[in-house]
């Protein structure tokens, strides 16, 4: 482990929990998006992670589309309406994307934290 080892990990946090913070966004602005590019309500977004080898860390491994229903809602006016009058609306609960977001915060948080420690270690060490 190198001296320096503190900072790749606190580092690859915050990459991580950005990207997750990201996708979050992503997941809420298109909560109302019916129509995409591939067809059909556009499809919640998930991060995964990883350990990043041997020297500690975390990487995104991969960000996969939920495989969830969509809701559905009766909007005879929509123009995406099916014959009955609903509309396939994204499943995306504002709740569990905002508790997602408010722990991808923490996370951030947590890893600023630790390259601040790190930081204070180092000029700390260099006045000896």
């Amino acid at each position: 482990m190198s001296v320096f080892s503190s900072l790749d990990i606190g580092a690859s946090g915050l990459t991580a929990n950005r990207l997750w913070m990201d996708t979050i966004s992503s997941n809420i602005a298109n909560i109302n998006t019916t129509r995409t590019a591939e067809g059909g309500p556009y499809k919640r977004q998930v991060v995964a992670f990883t350990p990043k080898g041997d020297s500690g860390g975390v990487r995104v491994s991969s960000i996969s589309q939920y495989n969830g229903e969509p809701r559905l809602g009766y909007d005879p006016g929509h123009p995406d309406a099916d014959t009955d009058g609903y509309v396939a609306m994204p499943d995306i609960n504002i709740v569990i994307e905002m508790v997602n977001m408010v722990s991808a915060t923490r996370a951030y948080e947590a890893n600023v934290t630790v390259m601040s420690v790190a930081k204070s270690m180092f000029l700390k060490a260099l006045e000896i």
